[in-house]
């Protein structure tokens, strides 16, 4: 994905290099700079799109994702105001404007911006987990739990809704409840991270401390350097009586999380344990290094420093100690006062992923992503774009064309039009001159219907999306009939999405920081609206029924929406009209296996993979790896 963001800029230089004042180029390559983490450069060219374009709407929206990305809440909310201000009915800019807020820990304003989306839009369960976070923070856990209810009933297969709950019911001590719940966010998806780390409190706080080490076990084979993981394994190790893999695990953050204070007070006690006095008392001297109000570290490095037969620097310690501690309770009703300064603060005991009560004890573990959940992984959609003739490869669906299909191929007369699936082989500063010849060409013709359509396709691959769009309605207006102007214009309005679809990011969602340089994210992925590009393909199959791949493609972009049913339908249909298609073998295949039908999804992928689909066995590997009880 990354190389393609990078041909994108690439190309998007070219298109601003002939015409500097394209405010969508501008657009586009900040996009595309966001999602390479280029987040400075994203700004700048979004700033740059809305001086050329100051009524740009979706500028100010994805200039304020941006901004919350890299901290500057104040910036990103006058941008979302911005954007409101223009556009009040869009529920998308209350929606991320409620998750910046929350991350700039304005909850009841955020709960106001969650209520006016959820007016529009409700069916997004991740608006429901933003406003039960929220209610969770002003302590109001009634309302809390009501919106992760909420959350569940209006998506069942979302991970984050049984997890939010369940880490709820876990801080209320519900045990069992939240072991339901942590086990219902695992089956919705088994490489989500933080139901483990919670379910092993569970299981530790209910003596099962051999569940808890494999649900630990598992999160470090999903994400082998996630050191908060480490140091629950350390602790519950340290609990049982394994203490050399104890260190190891300390050790392990220690190198993750050179900063973490609790690390090196935990591995002191263990090595004193350990016989290894020395040690200890380097590590209680960097705990102390990094909080020096430590007071717990002050007493222990004290007593090891008498082992070791330093009086005179064990008395200091002990009087540092005292010191603190009647700091310490002298500021008792001060509820922002270091908890690690109260010497009867326990420090050994799990801890559960939840940046509410985490923040409490822990001094920042800063976590690498996790694998968390991955996007739908379809074939793209197939649409008339433009390819150099390329001999050594063979669509493997297009073992047949249809009649209509070749009669509209060779009224368009163009050498480069082929119906695929595949990106152009078409270089960037070829496809630019080509972009160039048509929109000449045009000017001389402006009703043209058959020039508007190569000039679509010309901008849709240089990413400019509306003005191919635009193209295409100026066509359809002149020929209503035509099914496959229809169907382009739909695969123009899904990349659109798919292209800006990385700015509706897992940055806006909750996380165990809100220092933003240290998020550990949900990666559960909204489902994009893809009302227009259906209700194109709609129409494409009215006007001509047998077209195989516009099921396909209906299929795949139902399936991105989450009608999971409906896309399999339409995957069916389009085998039935061609037997051979392995495209839709392989989505369908998907679709089932996120319908927890592996056996009849492997089925499928097995004949994708028959068909020339190759990376179908990948997935076939994992599958049969993995579920073979599936079979």
């Amino acid at each position: 994905m990354n190389r393609e963001y990078q041909e994108a800029i690439r190309v998007l230089n070219i298109l601003l290099r002939a015409d500097p004042d394209a405010a969508e180029g501008y657009f586009l390559r900040g996009v595309a700079k966001f999602n390479l983490d280029d987040l400075l450069g994203a700004d700048t060219d979004f700033s740059a799109a809305i001086v050329k374009n100051p009524v740009f709407t979706t500028a100010y929206i994805y200039r304020a994702l941006t901004r919350t990305r890299m901290g500057n809440y104040d910036d990103a909310l006058q941008d979302f105001r911005e954007a409101i201000d223009l556009r009040p009915d869009l529920p998308d800019a209350y929606y991320s404007r409620g998750y910046t807020r929350l991350q700039n820990k304005q909850y009841e304003e955020a709960i106001e911006d969650f209520d006016k989306f959820i007016f529009q839009e409700n069916k997004v369960a991740d608006a429901y987990i933003g406003r039960g976070t929220a209610y969770l923070y002003l302590k109001d856990t009634v309302r809390a739990l009501e919106n992760f209810d909420q959350a569940i009933r209006t998506n069942r297969e979302n991970p984050n809704g049984y997890y939010q709950r369940g880490t709820l019911l876990l801080q209320k001590e519900e045990y069992a409840r939240a072991e339901a719940d942590f086990d219902m966010s695992i089956r919705c998806d088994s490489t989500f991270l933080p139901p483990y780390f919670n379910r092993a409190v569970v299981y530790s706080n209910t003596n099962r401390p051999m569940q808890a080490l494999a649900d630990f076990d598992r999160v470090l084979q999903l994400d082998s350097t996630n050191s908060f993981t480490y140091f629950n394994r350390a602790i519950l190790r340290t609990q049982i009586g394994d203490y050399n893999r104890a260190l190891d695990d300390f050790d392990r953050v220690a190198l993750y999380s050179p900063g973490n204070v609790q690390v090196y007070y935990l591995r002191a006690m263990l090595k004193t344990r350990l016989g290894d006095l020395e040690g200890a008392e380097r590590d209680y001297t960097r705990a102390i290094e990094l909080y020096p109000d430590f007071a717990n570290a002050y007493l222990n490095r004290s007593a090891l420093r008498y082992a070791l037969h330093n009086p005179k620097a064990a008395k200091r310690d002990e009087e540092i100690a005292q010191r603190k501690i009647a700091e310490y309770k002298s500021h008792l009703k001060d509820s922002t006062y270091s908890i690690y300064a109260d010497t009867t603060q326990r420090m050994d005991k799990l801890l559960a992923f939840d940046n509410q009560f985490t923040n409490n004890y822990f001094d920042r573990i800063s976590e690498q992503p996790n694998l968390g959940r991955s996007n739908m992984r379809l074939l793209p959609l197939f649409r008339f774009t433009l390819m150099q003739p390329d001999t050594t490869r063979i669509e493997a669906s297009n073992r047949y064309t249809l009649q209509r299909v070749k009669d509209f191929e060779k009224k368009l007369d163009n050498p480069y039009l082929v119906l695929s699936n595949r990106p152009t082989n078409i270089d960037a500063d070829s496809l630019a001159m080509l972009d160039s010849r048509y929109a000449e060409i045009l000017r001389q013709n402006p009703r043209d219907w058959l020039l508007q359509v190569q000039y679509a396709i010309s901008q849709s691959l240089i990413r400019q999306f509306t003005n191919s769009v635009g193209a295409y309605s100026s066509a359809i207006a002149d020929n209503a009939a035509n099914p496959f102007l229809y169907f382009n214009r739909a695969v123009t309005r899904a990349e659109m999405i798919d292209f800006i679809s990385g700015l509706d990011n897992p940055y806006q969602r909750i996380s165990i920081d809100s220092d933003p340089a240290n998020k550990l994210t949900n990666t559960h992925t909204r489902t994009y609206n893809y009302d227009e590009a259906i209700a194109d393909l709609d129409k494409t199959l009215r006007l001509f029924p047998n077209f195989a791949e516009a099921y396909y493609n209906r299929g795949t972009l139902l399936a991105l929406s989450g009608k999971l049913p409906e896309a399999f339908e339409d995957f069916s249909r389009a085998i039935e009209l061609n037997p051979l298609f392995a495209e839709a073998f392989y989505n369908r295949g998907m679709t089932q296996i996120y319908m927890k039908d592996t056996r009849k999804g492997c089925l499928d992928l097995s004949k994708a993979g028959e068909l020339g689909i190759t990376s179908a066995y990948e997935i076939l590997k994992r599958y049969t790896g993995e579920h073979t009880e599936a079979f």
